[in-house]
């Protein structure tokens, strides 16, 4: 038996999920919030084997997935949500949710989601594991990018771009780094030049695109 909690502000998409969800035998919804806060008490008064939850619902469904995953580990959380976006995404998957899926899937792919998620198989929408590439695409080519254009750089003047990239003065660079401010500033001007930044600001982001301050 899966035991299933089912968390959104909506009262109809509850019963909707419920209907469908109920039309499995080896599922079983043992109980419903419409709130984070009534989702996290929930998945800690009864054993709850896959939560889903909407993001938007008051109190947030993102921190009751950090709050679930912390308290209760046994529940593997789900995200069931109309909001796709990127960062919604990435958040609750940092959160800790096993899964993200788009209010939109069809009646048998959700019984089959749940059914993967009880035995602990990650479950992503078709459209959420396409954002997912193409952002880890992106982001993989800005660090080349970033990297090619501080290939030239000497190590002294990557530790100071790594602490420029932190927004340290060049007083507090120097003092962290035992040189003299004029050391510093003759650093960064040749770091300037040999990144094609025109000030430091720039410099500073290229240094987190870069992957300085990981």
């Amino acid at each position: 038996m899966i035991r299933v909690l089912i968390a959104d502000d909506e009262a109809l998409m509850r019963a909707g999920i419920r209907l469908i969800l109920e039309t499995d035998d080896e599922v079983r919804i043992v109980s419903e919030a419409q709130n984070a806060r009534e989702a996290v008490e929930a998945c800690r008064a009864h054993p709850v084997d896959v939560a889903l939850l909407d993001v938007r619902m008051p109190g947030d469904g993102i921190t009751a997935v950090a709050d679930i995953t912390r308290h209760s580990s046994r529940t593997r959380v789900v995200m069931l949500t109309a909001f796709g976006e990127e960062s919604t995404v990435t958040s609750a998957l940092r959160a800790g949710a096993h899964g993200y899926l788009l209010k939109d899937t069809g009646p048998r792919d959700l019984i089959d989601a749940v059914r993967r998620a009880a035995a602990g198989d990650p479950v992503l929408a078709p459209e959420v594991t396409r954002q997912l590439v193409d952002f880890r695409t992106r982001l993989s080519h800005g660090i080349d990018a970033a990297s090619r254009r501080i290939a030239d750089l000497t190590p002294a003047e990557r530790d100071v771009l790594r602490l420029l990239g932190t927004g340290l003065s060049n007083a507090e660079i120097a003092a962290q780094l035992h040189l003299s401010s004029s050391t510093v500033k003759s650093h960064i001007s040749s770091i300037l030049t040999r990144t094609d930044c025109t000030n430091r600001v720039q410099a500073a982001v290229l240094a987190q695109e870069a992957g300085l301050l990981d």
